[in-house]
């Protein structure tokens, strides 16, 4: 059932309204009383989490005697972003994903950024979902403050991701929903995938048959599900970042997520002008390339890839 959590008035009668699609299982038993929510859409320029809401949703639907329990899903917690195919929430300039817990006595932002976070509050699980940028490819990835990571490691590795990063509290902006939600009891488990404005469905098919798996490991599915992958989790591996040391148009020559040596070609940089290279892009470490340059237009100080590296030790 689709209900509206939390709306605002706009100009010329008009209102915003953020909408919840509450399935409810069929199933009885010990689980029937958990819930777990799927939210996606706080940037509007990412889109992946629509492909894997509906996909959620519709499986559920149709095999709703298997579900026990809720399962709550928030396809768009920033309409007006997903609307205008912006990032932020257009009238106010404003990322949505700064503003968290929000209050009742702010803007119209926090306003709903408060009701947000009552209407999830208390779930046994939420997940999170986000895509890049336009401008990077992500591996699907799940980060997880080093705070939280002992307590949602366990529910983390059922998700079917390539790579679990551990961000150190230091880096990790208070005023997101994840934050917010975990810091007042509530699991959240963000997800990062893909491409901006873009659904490569690859991906979202892998994070669906991960949602899957975690809901049986809950005792919420009695379906079928696929064997998961064990993925990588940083821990004491270093991350590497690979910056354009110059202007032009970046050209790789690696595929995504592969293993590379230290000093192996990643790709160049050209000056369009003269068709000269202007940069040969090489790797700083060995490792695998869990992020990589889409956009091909970059300047000086452009991010080109991160590469996950042995240990940070060594």
């Amino acid at each position: 059932m689709t209900t509206v959590i939390a709306s605002a008035g706009l100009a010329v009668n008009e209102r915003v309204e953020i909408r919840r699609n509450r399935i409810k299982g069929k199933g009885s038993g010990a689980a029937s009383g958990k819930r777990v929510c799927i939210v996606t859409g706080t940037h509007g320029d990412e889109l992946e989490g629509q492909f894997v809401c509906a996909e959620t949703a519709r499986i559920l639907t149709e095999g709703i005697e298997k579900l026990s329990g809720t399962v709550d899903i928030y396809p768009a917690l920033n309409p007006l972003g997903m609307d205008s195919i912006t990032r932020g929430i257009p009238l106010f300039d404003l990322d949505m994903n700064r503003i968290f817990p929000g209050t009742s006595e702010g803007t119209m932002a926090e306003c709903l950024a408060a009701e947000i976070i009552s209407d999830i509050s208390g779930a046994d699980i939420c997940i999170d979902i986000h895509s890049s940028n336009i401008y990077l490819k992500e591996i699907p990835q799940i980060r997880i403050n080093e705070l939280s990571a002992e307590e949602l490691m366990p529910y983390a590795k059922t998700l079917n991701c390539d790579f679990i990063w551990i961000h150190s509290s230091a880096t990790v902006l208070e005023s997101t929903l994840a934050y917010s939600l975990n810091v007042t009891g509530t699991k959240t488990l963000v997800v990062e995938m893909g491409v901006g404005m873009r659904i490569t469905r690859e991906y979202c098919n892998q994070l669906t048959a991960g949602i899957f798996n975690l809901l049986k490991s809950l005792g919420m599915w009695s379906g079928e599900t696929e064997p998961v992958r064990d993925p990588i989790v940083s821990g004491e591996r270093a991350v590497d970042f690979v910056n354009s040391g110059a202007d032009g148009i970046f050209v790789p020559c690696v595929e995504h997520w592969v293993d590379i040596d230290k000093g192996e070609h990643i790709g160049d940089v050209i000056d369009p002008a003269t068709g000269k290279i202007s940069e040969y892009v090489t790797a700083p470490c060995s490792g695998k390339i869990f992020t990589l340059r889409e956009y091909p237009i970059v300047y000086g100080g452009s991010l080109i890839a991160r590469i996950l590296g042995g240990d940070s030790n060594a």
